[in-house]
């Protein structure tokens, strides 16, 4: 079989993976995050053993920058402009979740499974070669690309999903004080919070639909689709949090799209 034959089962396997993660999140709730806090032992039993969060998130996430790149050499495209900057596009992204963000978040005594850590990390190797692949061997982009209506539209959506992204996990981290590491978690307020419990999810999620936009392609098309598959039942669970530890949670904040959802 051909590569490109390969590569769009590899595609159609990616959407079948994003409706399963979705169906498996709305039972289950991954133990991160809050969502290892005491009282999750049972949870994290399930799911093996864990390790230091941060070192966790490097991992995990790391391979988004040096196997997508390894991928994206070997493209007959990989010298062109557009290609060039699709691909720094894409590892700003990562560059701030693998590299930034794990050493900003208040992680002493927190940990990750495992299990989540080598999941997420084959994850990345997967999407990493589908993004890479697309960008400098199969898709095709002339330099006027970069003034076209999706690149130009889809680039603004990647920036304000971007920023949203980091100035919700900003908000956040700074909640907890040195010392809290393993609680005192407090109800986030004032701007998106007032209207959605996980503005971080939302501006992620508002990311790649920035991306599928600005890529114009299969590819980035199906990493949204897994992307908001994989955040939406999450965020819908951090408010059950919310709701459970904080009695004055707001009945008309949402979980990550606001008014609806």
């Amino acid at each position: 079989m051909e590569e490109e034959q390969w590569y769009w089962k590899a595609l159609w396997l990616n959407i079948i993976l994003a409706f399963s993660t979705a169906a498996s999140l709305t039972r289950i709730t991954a133990p991160y995050g809050r969502h290892t806090q005491a009282g999750a032992s049972s949870s994290l039993d399930v799911w093996g053993p864990s390790m230091p969060a941060r070192d966790g998130w490097v991992l995990m996430e790391s391979p988004a920058l040096w196997f997508t790149l390894l991928v994206f050499s070997a493209g007959k495209h990989a010298s062109e402009t557009v290609p060039l900057v699709l691909l720094r596009l894409f590892q700003l992204h990562y560059t701030h979740r693998a590299l930034i963000y794990p050493f900003r978040m208040r992680s002493r005594g927190k940990t990750i499974s495992i299990a989540i850590v080598a999941l997420s990390f084959v994850f990345n190797i997967y999407n990493g070669y589908l993004q890479a692949r697309w960008l400098s061997e199969f898709g095709i982009y002339p330099d006027t690309w970069l003034r076209s209506p999706q690149f130009v539209s889809g680039s603004l959506l990647f920036a304000a999903g971007m920023v949203t992204n980091v100035w919700a996990d900003s908000v956040l981290i700074s909640l907890r004080k040195p010392g809290e590491e393993r609680g005192g978690y407090k109800l986030p307020q004032g701007w998106l919070f007032s209207l959605v419990a996980c503005p971080n999810y939302s501006g992620e999620i508002l990311e790649w639909l920035g991306w599928a936009l600005l890529t114009w392609s299969p590819a980035g098309l199906v990493f949204f689709i897994f992307t908001a598959a994989n955040l939406i039942p999450r965020a819908v669970a951090h408010r059950r949090w919310y709701v459970s530890k904080f009695p004055e949670f707001p009945a008309s904040r949402r979980a990550v799209i606001p008014f609806v959802l």
